[in-house]
């Protein structure tokens, strides 16, 4: 399936490089990715993940449908305590995967979030 970039609203993953994601002009090794905008993240341990680390991810009005959360190079679960504590939901994958769901869901327009741990 070929992604109309154009159709695209908002910040778009076009490539790794070196271990992490190119948005526009940038490079990123951890990257938070909102409707909006794309932040370098600098996210703890899988193992110590927590709410906290999502705290701009909260603060969006409305909140994202759910979080695209890529765990680096081969998925990994986050702990089982992290999606209790979110408002919404999480999908879980490698972190090359979630950045190409992101393209596809945001190419239909959906208001999602998601995380990107950098590629080990």
């Amino acid at each position: 399936m070929k992604i109309d970039r154009t159709r695209i609203e908002g910040p778009v993953v076009s490539g790794f490089s070196g271990g992490g994601f190119r948005v526009d002009d940038n490079v990123y090794l951890g990257l938070l990715l909102t409707p909006s905008r794309a932040d370098g993240w600098t996210p703890p341990p899988l193992e110590a993940l927590t709410a906290e680390a999502f705290a701009p991810l909260l603060a969006l009005d409305p909140l994202p449908e759910f979080l695209l959360l890529g765990t680096g190079n081969r998925l990994r679960r986050p702990p089982p305590a992290l999606e209790a504590a979110l408002p919404f939901g999480i999908e879980v994958m490698d972190s090359r995967a979630a950045a190409r769901a992101w393209g596809v869901l945001r190419a239909e327009l959906r208001w999602i979030a998601a995380a990107l741990y950098p590629l080990d």
